[in-house]
């Protein structure tokens, strides 16, 4: 991987609430993120600081993590205590789409997008731990990270793939021939055949990531991949995922209880359909912590965060 380019603060916003988990933008630059206290926010003005405006779109009653804007002003949003919604984003109307998979309760789902025939695809981190206990998950390292897909007008999803390494981020590739899933506890990204040969399959697509890939956004089939990485790498951490699953399970008891602080190394990644790096840019002793999105807006890399209180507006990259 090429030497990374510095990741470039200009500002912070704040939002008037915590942990903007995911941050995607529309046609008009604006930004739509989900709160911890379950309100769905829109991000206006950010191209002027003394013009940026916040607007409270919904509230989903959980816990909003990953989100997809529709064409038709709605947005779909995965809530780690409720399942896969669909918000109307005219008159804040919350629906259900789903809200189990084969009688199991859905309770963390990260990402989803939507495909052109109708049909979402979704991801749950772990059917093992809920999100206020997710590094529970990345220390056991427990495989039961999951991609799912609802079709048009049903109300059950099928399970695509599984024994995922806490799935989360979903992007399309260009053609929708395959999904690129962030597998968070494993510092890569799988691919998932949807048509083709190889459909149903899943295989690597960018392994040995310098960070824990967390969001993924695509602006268009003409853009790259943006990927956020929510944290570097740990090499004691990948050290004890080649150890007896009894000992992960006694260190992930303890994880839980501790407390957590962030690390002041945040990085993203630009990535092609070929897996290939576009673009790499970190920093370290960074005041914005724990980057679990990005997307490009207002001329800006715009950087979310289950840690912080607001968002960051960053320099956007130079070159390729």
């Amino acid at each position: 991987m090429e030497r990374p380019q510095k990741l470039v603060p200009h500002r912070y916003v704040s939002i008037g609430g915590h942990g903007p988990e995911d941050v995607v933008a529309d046609s008009r630059g604006r930004v739509v993120t989900g709160v911890a206290d379950g309100r769905i926010l829109r991000l206006d003005g950010l191209a002027d600081p003394a013009a940026t405006r916040v607007e409270v779109l919904a509230e989903t009653g959980g816990r909003p993590l990953g989100l997809e804007l529709l064409a038709d002003d709605d947005l779909l949003v995965c809530d780690a205590e409720l399942g896969l919604l669909r918000v109307d984003l005219t008159d804040g109307l919350v629906r259900i789409l789903a809200d189990s998979v084969a009688g199991e309760r859905l309770r963390f789902c990260s990402n989803t997008v939507a495909l052109s025939d109708g049909s979402i695809c979704f991801t749950v981190s772990s059917r093992r731990y809920p999100l206020d206990q997710w590094i529970g998950d990345i220390v056991e390292h427990t495989g039961t990270g999951r991609l799912l897909r609802l079709a048009p007008g049903s109300e059950r999803p099928e399970v695509l793939a599984e024994g995922l390494q806490f799935a989360n981020g979903l992007a399309l590739s260009s053609d929708e021939s395959f999904l690129v899933v962030a597998e968070t506890g494993a510092c890569r990204l799988a691919r998932h055949w949807l048509t083709g040969p190889h459909a149903g399959r899943t295989e690597p697509f960018a392994e040995n990531l310098p960070g824990m890939p967390d969001n993924l956004w695509r602006a268009g089939p003409d853009g790259p991949i943006w990927v956020s990485l929510a944290g570097p790498r740990v090499p004691p951490l990948d050290l004890l995922h080649r150890a007896d699953p009894a000992v992960r399970r006694a260190a992930a008891r303890l994880a839980v209880r501790a407390p957590f602080r962030p690390t002041g190394t945040i990085g993203v990644l630009a990535v092609d359909d070929s897996g290939g790096t576009v673009h790499h840019l970190t920093r370290r002793h960074s005041g914005f912590r724990m980057v679990t999105s990005v997307c490009e807006a207002a001329g800006h890399l715009v950087l979310g965060s289950l840690w912080e209180r607001g968002i960051a507006l960053c320099e956007p990259p130079t070159g390729k």
